[in-house]
């Protein structure tokens, strides 16, 4: 996939916000800190789209980046962020419940969760949401160039065992430092653009 165009749109908090491109829209979900605005730069080919910080909870409303025109790439607030107020935790749950529940072109959801940790018992349940809500999961392990290859072998029948999924439902292990697994991301995202 070439990315000729990736740029910010908006920033919401309900459902709304999403701008009207009548696209894809792909969603990127995990815990606080796991990678997710690293990983939809590697995704996008830039190194600033969206902000990273080494402390977790600073991506607090919906961002929206649109990609070739062609589809939208939203990354939503972590959960699991213990130093955030509880009802700040409440406020990100229903505003992405919201968002899952009235977009209508939202494609799939990208659970990402850590390579190097088992899943924790907040991925479990977003999993299981985002099943029982009848979306498409894809879950992406990140962080991969951090371990080795048999450990990574390992993680991922662990992660797969700990969130009980399908055979048939994609696990894909990424580097988002040393872009590996971004072009299988691509071929995915793209088998939905034709």
């Amino acid at each position: 996939m070439i990315i000729k165009k990736a740029e910010y749109i908006i920033s919401g908090t309900k459902a709304s916000h999403i701008p009207d491109m009548k696209v894809p829209e792909f969603v990127f979900m995990g815990r606080s800190n796991v990678g997710k605005s690293s990983l939809l730069n590697a995704i996008t080919n830039r190194k600033n789209l969206a902000y990273t910080s080494s402390k977790p909870g600073k991506t607090i409303t919906l961002n929206f980046y649109n990609v070739n025109d062609a589809m939208l790439l939203v990354d939503v607030p972590g959960y699991g962020y213990a130093m955030r107020l509880v009802q700040d935790r409440l406020n990100y749950g229903s505003m992405i419940e919201d968002y899952l529940a009235k977009s209508q072109y939202l494609v799939t959801c990208f659970l990402v969760v850590d390579s190097r940790h088992e899943p924790t018992e907040d991925d479990v349940l977003m999993y299981n949401f985002l099943k029982h809500s009848n979306q498409k999961i894809v879950v992406i392990a990140t962080k991969t160039d951090k371990i080795s290859k048999n450990e990574l072998n390992k993680n991922v029948s662990v992660i797969r065992k700990k969130l009980q999924m399908d055979k048939d439902e994609l696990l894909i292990p990424v580097s988002s430092e040393k872009k590996v697994g971004i072009d299988k991301i691509h071929a995915y995202i793209e088998s939905f653009l034709n």
